[in-house]
């Protein structure tokens, strides 16, 4: 798959600034800033298992979407290559996303005490340095980027004109179309289509109070016009339910086409 599951090499290079806390030792930079992967955070976090780490993680992201300051590229799903190259999912986590997994882990674990705490301090540096003025290659480096960005978008916007009206047939009422269509156009089943979904992180599992756990679209993924969730009753239950919107079938369509051709 591509997008947000592409394979991350191991090999990539860690953050110039090393000191003697654990948290940087592992921490990583690159152009778009300092980072920390999700599984060597698992590690010094003192978690023996990658699924309740990745509980912490979800539980972040949750705390991120609730306060609508979620984004991708802070909590950046990827697949890196494990023991004997085989890929496993990690997450490449920015300093605002890593201070939110450290508050959302085991209070009991004194690792996590010491994350919260690292975390804390270097969001506060963070904070005090952007009070200062930016220089002139900085102000050009963010035209750059707005620009690139604006021409980006100008050229989905312009690829997805032709698919205007492609699939009113399977659309309701309100224009939406059911997941169980979509799986249908895709020729396979909804727990497949919504596990995929999950995957590439347009959707994220989320469970009920009653323990049970329902595939739905991220927030990121509604407010982008591209999914929408509402509310439906059966026998007295209510419960959410997700829908495509005829761009979020186009989305899937190019993204599923990938997948086949890989």
């Amino acid at each position: 798959m591509s997008e947000n599951t592409s394979v991350l090499s191991a090999s990539v290079d860690r953050g110039s600034q090393v000191g003697d806390s654990p948290f940087d030792r592992i921490r990583r930079e690159d152009e778009q800033g300092e980072y920390w992967m999700a599984r060597e955070l698992q590690e010094v976090m003192g978690y023996d298992q990658w699924r309740r780490f990745e509980d912490s993680i979800e539980r972040a992201v949750r705390s991120a979407e609730n306060t609508a300051t979620y984004s991708d590229q802070a909590f950046c799903r990827v697949r890196q290559e494990g023991t004997g190259g085989a890929p496993r999912s990690d997450y490449r986590l920015n300093r605002y996303a890593a201070y939110l997994v450290a508050m959302n882990g085991d209070p009991n674990k004194p690792q996590v005490a010491a994350a919260q705490s690292y975390f804390a301090v270097r969001t506060r540096e963070a904070e005090i340095a952007t009070n200062r003025p930016m220089s002139e290659l900085e102000m050009a480096r963010k035209y750059v980027a707005v620009l690139e960005r604006e021409q980006q978008l100008a050229k989905e916007l312009e690829v997805a004109k032709p698919k205007a009206g492609k699939w009113d047939a399977y659309c309701n009422s309100e224009g939406l179309i059911g997941m169980t269509e979509v799986a249908d156009i895709f020729g396979t089943n909804v727990k497949t289509l919504t596990n995929w979904l999950v995957e590439i992180n347009l959707f994220r599992r989320q469970v009920s109070k009653a323990g049970g756990s329902r595939n739905l679209p991220r927030t990121t993924s509604q407010n982008s016009g591209h999914f929408v969730v509402k509310t439906e009753t059966n026998n007295g239950v209510i419960f959410p339910v997700a829908y495509a919107t005829p761009q979020g079938v186009d989305l899937m369509a190019d993204l599923w086409g990938r997948q086949t051709k890989e």
